[in-house]
């Protein structure tokens, strides 16, 4: 008889993926509404919170499913008028799968591992891919999201260390 294998290891794990997914698309629609400016080139969000948070909980890909699922659904969701651009989906899809790969990486202490998937994910997945994808639309002016960022990497990568010290959240991951 073949072991069935499911990249949800379970249905607790599956059910906080797709509560993940969900909170990340009501932040992307918020941010995208509210904190948008420049005409969609400098948008302050948070939307990549718990695609890095469920990377670093169930693994890459898990983790890369979340950014995928939740970039597809905020733009179904969100009055965005240009066509789906399938080079930010696969940069969301990146912060989600480098999150989960480094953040596997035997480094003893959480901080320094937190900080560098985390950082690393953000990067490759929003400063160099999702810049990619918004160059068509942007041109040169996509460069001015790096400084933002930078300022958002650094402030994901606080509440990130916050969340994990939360007794919450590790008892959710001691039961996954």
């Amino acid at each position: 008889m073949k072991k069935k294998t499911s990249v949800f290891q379970s249905l607790r794990s599956l059910t906080v993926a797709a509560m993940l997914t969900a909170i990340s698309v009501i932040i992307g629609i918020f941010c995208k509404n509210f904190l948008n400016f420049g005409n969609g080139l400098f948008r302050v969000t948070f939307e990549n919170l718990p695609v890095l948070l469920s990377g670093m909980l169930f693994g890459p890909l898990v983790g890369g499913l979340v950014g995928v699922a939740s970039d597809m659904i905020s733009y179904l969701l969100s009055n965005q008028v240009y066509p789906p651009n399938l080079i930010v989906t696969a940069g969301a899809f990146l912060i989600g799968f480098l999150s989960g790969a480094l953040s596997r990486l035997p480094i003893r202490r959480e901080v320094p591992r937190v900080i560098l998937s985390a950082s690393v994910a953000h990067l490759v997945g929003s400063v160099i891919v999702k810049s990619i994808g918004l160059y068509q639309y942007y041109g040169v002016l996509v460069l001015w999201r790096i400084p933002l960022y930078l300022l958002i990497t650094s402030v994901e990568i606080l509440l990130l260390c916050l969340l994990l010290r939360r007794k919450s959240i590790q008892r959710l991951i001691g039961n996954i």
